[in-house]
Formats: C-alpha cells, structure tokens, sequence
C-alpha cells in the first residue's frame, strides 16, 4: 500500500498545496511538524497528529520535529477570542524539555531530529527581522484571516502586535528549516492551514523556491463537537502523571460505537488487513466492544508501554464482571484502612511480611492498576465499592477487594 492510499484509508487527507499527491509516493522527503509547548504533555489530540507523521516516517521519509519554545512565548492567537495570558521563560522551557521526551518515547527508534525555535529566535535582531523577513509579509495577507477580523471586529477583544505577529515566527521557522535541514513539506492540522501557507509564501518570495503543506483534518468528538481529547473533565494526557494509565485507557474503552470504528484507524498501526478484521468481527456483534477494548490497549501501549497497557487492562477487566477470567478472580471483604501488607498475605499473593514490604518497595504491587507503595487502603481506593490489588503483571496474581463498612 502506498503511503497516500494509507492517508486516505485512516482519513488524514485534507488540504494540500500539492498538484500531484503521488510526489510523496515517488520521492523521499524531509517534512517537518510542530507542537507549541504550551502545556508540561501533549493531548490526545496531538496523538492524532503524531500518527500522520508515523504514516510519513514508515514510508521512507523523515521528519524534523519542532518544539515551538519560541512561538509557544506568544501563543497562536488562531481560534482565541481573547488574548492569551503570556507564560513565563522557565515555564515554556519547562514544557518544551517535557515535549521532547514525549518526542522520543512517541517516535522511537524511527528517522528524525527535533529541533526548537527558541534557539534561533532568541537572538533575533528586531530590525534585521522586519527588513529581512517583515518586508516579505504582505499586510493585506494578514489582516485577511478569520481570526484578525474577528479580534478586530466593533464586538471582539482585539488583538496585540504579539499575537498578530505569531504567523511571521511560524513563517520563518519554515525558511530556518528550509535553509538548515532541507524541509520541503510541513504537516499541520486543518486549523494550522493559515499559518503554514504563510511559510510557503515567504520560501516563494525571498528564495523564488517551491515548499508544500500537507494537511489533515482535526479529530472532533462526535458528541460534544469539541475537539478530540477535551472532557467534562478536561484535556486526556500523554502523561500519566496528568492523566494516568488507568483513566487514559477508561477513556478509550468508553468510547460510543461510532467513535470507536473511527478512532481506530486514526490510532493504532494495526494494518488495513488486520483494522479490517477487527472491525468486521465488531461490526457483526457490536455487543463484544472489541474495536474498543483491542483501541484502549494498544493506544495505552503506543503511549505508555506494554506493562501498563497490560495492568490497565487486568484492572479494567478486574472490575467488569462480565469481562472476567471464567473462573472468577477471588475477592476478599476488607476496609478503608486496612494494612495492605496484611492483606497481601491473607490473600495469598505473598507468604510474609518480608516479602510484601520487598515488592512494595521495589514497584512490584498494583493497586487499581497503578503501582502502590503506601502502607494502608483509602477510601478513595474503592470504585464501587471495589479495588483491584496485584502482585507483577499477570492477572493470576490479582485479588478483588471488597469494601466493608
């Protein structure tokens, strides 16, 4: 299958400045994509993203990944209506250090560099900038977006030199990167399109070359119409330290039908051979959740590792009587406070004391799927009057506990 037939058939086709879609079939490229550090994680929704560039990395080209520590000092003011609140210089080199590493987990062991703007727009000249760059950038052009007229409007908040700025950064990084690394291509979401074609005008009018944008469109919850990864709750994480392990893949197991089918070509690298098959034994019985419950372990495995996909799912499974292991998994009744030491050996998950303080120590205990170090249950250990303890990996070794009042 060729890298635009798998585009199409996952649904990340879009608007592209491409004639031809089979350029990318044909030749190798160097693209580039970028995440504003705006946050200490990527969402989600950057995930969707993240999964067009692994199509693009499959197929034999390579990728500059861009953390925009410079950008991400202004804030992209597309979609706002009102003016961003600036975030301090450590907080954004906090963020960008934490992206980086979401970078390297996310893409491992494929083809790319990362790369962040701040380091060459840190010490940009400011009247080298607008003579250089500025004198390029037709005002016309700017002023014509959606969201500087809204921002402009007689009802809206206005808008800073800062923010109506930000396009002109986005603009550059795509020369820096043309010029340094060979980036011919940038890949952004629909919502970006604006802010890309900037950087292919400007290529076009200092250089006279020819770059391209390739965009897809952004993953929209069916049922709030919000996009994807925004809860009640608020964003869904890729660091389990915002969002954990547990919740993250609740919240794909939760899914409606619909989302789920749909989700799952956007999510997983099973092949179209193997989607196929797994949609078609859902579709035959929509009852079974298969296309949710194989989605919820393998996004949390891409994220966040086989262990925990794997203790994820022993803990989902744990709690859904009607998932369990056909023997049954035994429970025990304790309370909120009990010894956790204590109930490991009446258990049987452990023979001695010695030994449960050792696991627990060394990370070898779960409590509700999640690695658990502390001496007593809490109250709010219990979900539905219910908790999930386990020793290692397997679910063989794992227990259900009661809640007694």
């Amino acid at each position: 299958m060729t890298l635009t037939e798998e585009l199409e058939f996952r649904g990340f086709t879009n608007q592209c400045t491409y004639r031809d879609l089979t350029v990318l079939n044909n030749e190798k490229l160097t693209f580039y994509w970028g995440v504003d550090p705006s946050a200490d994680s990527m969402t989600i929704g950057n995930l969707a993203a993240a999964m067009v560039v692994k199509c693009f990395l499959k197929h034999g080209h390579k990728a500059v990944l861009l953390i925009g520590g410079a950008t991400g000092l202004i804030g992209d003011p597309d979609g706002k209506t009102d003016e961003r609140t600036v975030k301090p210089l450590k907080e954004v080199r906090h963020n960008a250090e934490a992206i980086k590493k979401q970078y390297s987990d996310l893409f491992d062991g494929m083809d790319f560099t990362v790369v962040d703007n701040y380091d060459w727009c840190k010490n940009l000249n400011y009247l080298s900038f607008l003579r250089d760059i500025g004198k390029h950038v037709p005002m016309r052009q700017m002023l014509a977006r959606e969201f500087v007229q809204d921002r402009l409007s007689e009802t809206g908040n206005g808008i800073s030199y800062a923010e109506f700025s930000y396009v002109l950064i986005q603009a550059y990084d795509f020369l820096h990167l043309f010029n340094n690394y060979g980036v011919t291509l940038q890949l952004c979401g629909s919502d970006q399109w604006g802010n890309s074609i900037a950087g292919v005008d400007l290529i076009r009018r200092i250089l006279g070359k020819v770059v391209n944008v390739y965009s897809t469109p952004l993953v929209v919850n069916k049922q709030s119409g919000k996009k994807f990864g925004k809860t009640e709750d608020g964003a869904v994480w890729l660091d389990k330290t915002k969002t954990s392990p547990d919740s993250f893949y609740q919240f794909w197991i939760n899914l409606d039908d619909d989302s789920a089918s749909e989700y799952f070509k956007i999510y997983t690298e099973f092949s179209v051979s193997e989607t196929k098959e797994v949609l078609d034994e859902f579709n035959r019985d929509r009852s079974n959740r298969k296309a949710q419950k194989v989605l919820a372990y393998e996004v949390t495995k891409l994220v966040h590792g086989v262990d925990e996909a794997e203790a994820a799912r022993i803990h989902a499974e744990g709690l859904s009587s009607q998932n369990m292991d056909p023997n049954g998994l035994e429970s025990f009744k304790v309370t909120a406070g009990s010894e956790i030491t204590q109930i490991l050996i009446s258990s049987g998950l452990v023979k001695s004391k010695t030994e449960a303080r050792r696991l627990l120590n060394s990370g070898g205990i779960y409590l509700n799927g999640s690695k658990v170090s502390k001496e007593y249950l809490q109250t709010e250990d219990f979900k539905d009057k219910k908790a999930i303890l386990r020793r290692g990996k397997t679910l063989k070794n794992t227990v259900i506990l009661e809640q007694e009042q």
